[in-house]
């Protein structure tokens, strides 16, 4: 069950943005908000509510659902122990969502490695590129239609491995 007194806060800092509250199963407030306005709650919930540390971006593949994905922001909130969830839902086709970077600068690898992991744009994002997988793989792992079947990963990382270590000894 949400806090009240976290509700109450997240609301005052929400107020006149259409936003709905979710009840998560680990009692965690959560706010669903259009991608539009995503970047607007984040930088309210920082400046206004006291969540002054980002702690998660990542995504949920719904596949075969649409709107396909579903975007996460966990925030926290040291002053007063507490978190909120920030989800997005997202299309196939416009998977893409505002970088949160400018609020949080430590976001950018999260927000690399749900890039990589599920192929999702971030706007703005100032160095958006693979983070775990060789920057020429063709495939975004976590996604749910990921082929299991039929790709050599040791090639790509034996390739990948070699124009390093080349790059590197240069």
């Amino acid at each position: 069950m949400s806090d009240e007194a976290t509700v109450g806060r997240v609301e005052a800092a929400l107020e006149g943005i259409e936003v709905g509250f979710e009840e998560a199963r680990d009692g965690m407030t959560c706010v669903a908000v259009a991608r539009e306005r995503v970047h607007q709650v984040l930088e309210r919930l920082r400046d206004r509510a006291g969540f002054e540390t980002n702690t998660l971006v990542t995504a949920v593949d719904h596949l075969p659902a649409e709107p396909r994905y579903e975007l996460v922001w966990q925030l926290l909130s040291v002053e007063h122990a507490d978190r909120v969830r920030v989800r997005v839902r997202v299309g196939q086709e416009e998977a893409s969502v505002p970088t949160c970077t400018d609020l949080w600068p430590g976001a950018s690898f999260s927000e690399r490695e749900c890039f990589d992991m599920f192929g999702i744009d971030f706007e703005g994002h100032p160095d958006l590129r693979r983070l775990l997988m060789p920057e020429d793989y063709e495939h975004h792992p976590l996604r749910r239609d990921f082929p299991h079947q039929g790709i050599e990963p040791r090639k790509l990382y034996d390739r990948w491995d070699r124009e390093r270590r080349k790059a590197f000894e240069e």
